[in-house]
């Protein structure tokens, strides 16, 4: 047996110890408060059927206008910054040929083939992921929001194979040693070595009566509401626009839409 695979059973191990045993986070760090179905909503909690968002790219010039959305959910969240292989991907920036592979047409505006296009979890109606984690880590709200359990993560890595839009990261490393030693936001939970994460939607902000961060910072360029409502603002931007979808054909009907 190899190094890395020791490595790997060992971190998995540990994992499911911690889980079965209720061991607590270490000093020092914020523990996960976090359990299936339940964020602790208060009175001021937003409610919505199925939350949705709706990303008006035609309002955005360029990346430098993605990047105060970026650093807002990463600040919220306690994202590290690792300087190297390894990329922690909650709200990122990729090409529109790897975030519309399927579409077709050939003779898209130079401005629309060449643009970047802001990528996350898509918290999908039908979530493979969901369907393939072994110890209910990750898991779908009654709402719709796909979230995570972190101490339930035991590092089996089956949800991000089971991710058709590669929305999950793996953490390989430590990432509290990548964080500073006063971490952004203390009521968020960092994570640990050998288990998943990716954006959730904000859930424990909603759980409070706050918008996602990134929807914040975007100045309405991006909608967030309930997508059953039909007078909320993501229904009528899809009802009097042109949209579209990340990977349509695979049937998992994603929660984020573009008006491209």
């Amino acid at each position: 047996m190899n190094k890395s695979r020791r490595s790997f059973l060992k971190v998995a191990g540990l994992s499911v110890f911690a889980l079965s045993s209720g061991m607590a986070a270490a000093p020092g760090t914020a523990g996960a408060q976090i359990a299936p179905g339940s964020y602790g909503r208060g009175e001021s909690a937003l409610h919505a059927k199925r939350w949705a968002m709706v990303i008006d790219t035609r309002r955005f010039a360029g990346p430098e206008d993605y990047k105060p959305l970026i650093e807002a959910c990463h600040k919220v969240h306690n994202v590290p910054d690792i300087p190297d292989a390894q990329n922690i991907k909650w709200f990122w920036l990729d090409s529109y040929e790897h975030t519309f592979p399927d579409d077709m047409n050939t003779y898209l505006d130079a401005k629309t083939r060449s643009a970047s296009y802001p990528l996350l979890c898509n918290h999908c109606t039908n979530p493979p992921c969901v369907r393939v984690c072994p110890t209910q880590a990750t898991y779908k709200m009654e709402d719709g929001i796909v979230a995570m359990d972190y101490h339930r993560c035991i590092g089996c890595r089956f949800c991000m194979a089971g991710c058709p839009y590669g929305a999950r990261s793996f953490n390989f490393k430590d990432p509290r040693k990548f964080l500073p030693a006063t971490v952004p936001n203390p009521g968020f939970p960092t994570r640990m070595i050998g288990v998943v994460e990716k954006c959730t939607f904000c859930a424990e902000r909603l759980a409070v009566g706050q918008m996602p961060a990134c929807v914040e910072a975007s100045k309405g360029r991006l909608l967030f509401g309930d997508l059953e409502d039909e007078k909320s603002g993501v229904r009528q931007a899809l009802a009097s626009n042109f949209s579209i979808r990340r990977k349509p054909s695979l049937g998992t009907q994603p929660g984020v839409y573009y008006l491209i």
